[in-house]
């Protein structure tokens, strides 16, 4: 068997273990638990999920090296879609978001504002469905009493969509896997443009906190995602229109990817903010009848989740380990991270503008494009790990160390629900920071003799 040879059965045994590794962790959703299973589950299903990114990161130190043969990107694409064959059949595991999903479409096909009423007033009696088990939707909602929904008007279109077609959790986890192989599909234009090999798509396929995220809890994630990789592919192709366009909607299904925008836009650009911004207006347009509550749920979710006081910042709770933190220290950290973001993109984007050569043009926009998402992920210390796919496709170009460990090491941010836990995030977030100091020591600008030839 020659050198190639050995290293593509390598690539497929690896593959087929992270299968078996995502198997395996199905067969924790058995029986379900709506709402999250018992700990001895939860920790079954997180020890397959880092052992799956073990071998997630042999599988990108081997495409990394030497050339493989041109059939290893088909055994790439074969394998992630296995692996989302296996998921995309079973009940949600961790996370019951898509029941709202599924509720939001349902208000809407009976053509109601989604924004106007909570699931659980009256007004909506007649919609309710009183079955139990994984398949029942109005008693599986989360936050049904007190919370409207919080999801902006983009997804609450692809909401209403899977409401007049398939309104079911399957219909949603059909439609998240559709916007993930969308993804794929763009990771590898995105490959092509900055002339690295097509096999690193791998880098995005076999992620394992997406193919669990997106194909197995159907987060609407999986949507904000494939946009913004399209607006990343049309800033590279220099369509700054089709740009400005993607990552509005993108915006519009997740706030999230609002950060990217710096690495899509330089300065004397107006066709990008001028879209951008026409895109979010006309879609905030459409659901203009629910007034002021077309924010839904947004301002409750940040006090819920300890941003306004501080309580839900990673480095605040690591800080209270040694005395009580005034609640002023909350405001003082959202102001200070608000400002070093604001410097950082101001940085990214009134620099010198992007090189001519589309190559080196990919290479430098999926940098930027990763150093600002690790810099809000950084500042904001999410808890849920489905926020830490946000960065999965300009990782494909640009796979530093911090942002792979902070994806692979996520799964263990669901023993830490209650944010009552320090340990936990202290796990992702620690190493995180020092390797992203690592990272932003050893930065460089990027090349198109760098570039790998393809493969």
């Amino acid at each position: 068997m020659t050198p190639a040879a050995k290293r593509l059965a390598i690539l497929g045994g690896l593959g087929a273990g992270m299968a078996a590794l995502v198997g395996a962790g199905v067969l924790q959703r058995i029986p379900v638990d709506i709402g999250g299973m018992d700990r001895g589950r939860t920790e079954a299903y997180i020890g397959y999920a880092l052992a799956a990114g073990l071998l997630y990161a042999a599988a990108i130190v081997l495409i990394r090296g030497p050339t493989l043969p041109r059939q290893a990107v088909w055994i790439v694409l074969a394998a992630a879609l296995v692996m989302r064959l296996l998921v995309v059949t079973a009940p949600p595991l961790l996370s019951t978001d898509l029941y709202r999903y599924v509720w939001d479409g349902r208000v809407q096909a009976a053509g109601i504002n989604p924004y106007v009423h909570l699931p659980a007033d009256p007004a909506l009696s007649q919609l309710r469905d009183l079955g139990t088990g994984p398949t029942a939707i109005y008693p599986n909602i989360n936050r049904a009493d007190y919370a409207p929904t919080i999801y902006p008007p983009a997804a609450q279109a692809i909401f209403a969509a899977i409401g007049l077609t398939w309104p079911t959790i399957w219909g949603v986890k059909a439609a998240m896997l559709g916007f993930d192989l969308l993804a794929a599909v763009v990771a590898l234009g995105l490959l092509h443009a900055a002339r690295r090999p097509p096999v690193h798509v791998l880098i995005y396929a076999w992620n394992p906190l997406v193919v669990w995220e997106f194909a197995g809890g159907g987060h609407i994630d999986a949507a904000a995602i494939a946009l913004s990789a399209c607006a990343l592919l049309a800033a590279i192709r220099c369509r700054p229109g089709w740009a400005g366009a993607a990552l509005a909607i993108a915006v519009l299904c997740k706030l999230l990817p609002a950060a990217l925008f710096p690495a899509i836009w330089r300065r004397w650009n107006w066709r990008t903010p001028v879209v951008c911004g026409a895109v979010i207006v006309a879609g905030y347009a459409c659901y203009a009848g629910a007034g002021w509550r077309v924010l839904g749920f947004l301002p409750g979710y940040a006090t819920e989740e300890g941003i306004g006081d501080g309580a839900g910042f990673f480095v605040l709770r690591l800080a209270g380990l040694l005395g009580p933190v005034p609640r002023w220290v909350g405001s003082t950290y959202l102001a200070v991270a608000a400002c070093g973001l604001l410097a950082l993109a101001a940085w990214v984007s009134l620099r010198r503008p992007l090189p001519p050569d589309p190559a080196a043009r990919a290479i430098v926009i999926g940098r930027d494009a990763l150093w600002l998402g690790l810099a809000v992920i950084a500042a904001l210390s999410p808890h849920y790990p489905w926020y830490f796919t946000a960065v999965a496709i300009p990782a494909v170009l640009t796979p530093m160390p911090s942002a792979l460990w902070l994806m692979l090491s996520s799964p263990v941010l669901y023993l830490d629900h209650g944010l009552d836990e320090v340990i936990w995030p202290a796990i992702v977030f620690i190493p995180f920071v020092l390797l992203l100091a690592r990272d932003v020591r050893r930065r460089s600008d990027p090349q198109p003799a760098l570039a790998a030839k393809g493969s």
